[in-house]
């Protein structure tokens, strides 16, 4: 059975002045479903996602949030469209605590409440240092804090940018069972950027490489040749 889509986007294109970097791609994503963006450095994934949010223009094509055409619009009102995004770079403010860093991501102080359990449940060490500073955390504690500050929100929608990166074994497995728990128990839909084929291949339902700009290959996780098939365009 086909799954409803919440977001989609056709024909998309976009770039920095007169540079283009995204060139004419498609993709739908599913309700419940994660799909993983692969590629190498510099092939455009980051941009992608930054598109998608608003914060680089579309200079032609278009984006869609469960049926809605958002092409253009301003980043918060994409956030309110129940869409988090984590991005690759530690957008976090240094020196609020743990817990001024979690109220930003919600609308109200009852929802951070409500927020509370689901971060104790799944990084317990988050919940002993909410008076300390974020930027006294470690490296894989302040990756904690993105995601938490995420999924706080309860979001229907997760953009998620290189999230292993950096990060011990362990707790990459960590990372991954959040995620996994997101998507079962709140039917968060999540598009995935990543190196990290391993971790990638774990948790996605489908895939797509991203090469200049483009997608040069995509298919189900399941198929039999598809690691094969994706660490070859890696490695080229």
């Amino acid at each position: 059975m086909a799954l409803t889509s919440v977001l989609e986007f056709e024909g998309l294109e976009s770039g920095y002045d007169e540079a283009p970097v995204i060139v004419g791609v498609d993709l739908k994503l599913g309700e419940g479903e994660i799909v993983a963006i692969l590629g190498k450095n510099g092939m455009g994934k980051s941009t992608l996602l930054k598109t998608i949010m608003g914060f680089v223009s579309v200079s032609a094509g278009s984006v869609q949030i469960r049926g809605e055409v958002v092409t253009g619009k301003k980043p918060y009102y994409i956030a309110r469209r129940s869409v988090a995004y984590t991005p690759q770079e530690y957008t976090l403010f240094q020196d609020l605590t743990v817990e001024e860093n979690l109220r930003l991501g919600v609308a109200n102080d009852r929802i951070l409440a409500e927020g509370f359990g689901l971060i104790t449940e799944h990084f317990p060490i988050l919940s002993e240092r909410l008076k300390q500073k974020a930027g006294t955390l470690s490296g894989g504690e302040q990756r904690m804090l993105l995601v938490s500050r995420a999924l706080i929100a309860r979001p229907r929608i997760m953009l998620i940018d290189e999230i292993s990166e950096g990060l011990q074994p362990t707790m990459v497995e960590r990372v991954a069972h959040v995620l996994k728990s997101a998507r079962r128990d709140l039917g968060v839909a999540i598009l995935l950027i990543e190196q990290n084929l391993d971790f990638a291949l774990s948790l996605a339902d489908r895939y797509a490489v991203l090469k200049l700009g483009e997608f040069i290959d995509r298919g189900s996780v399941s198929d039999n040749d598809a690691a094969a098939r994706i660490r070859n365009h890696l490695q080229v």
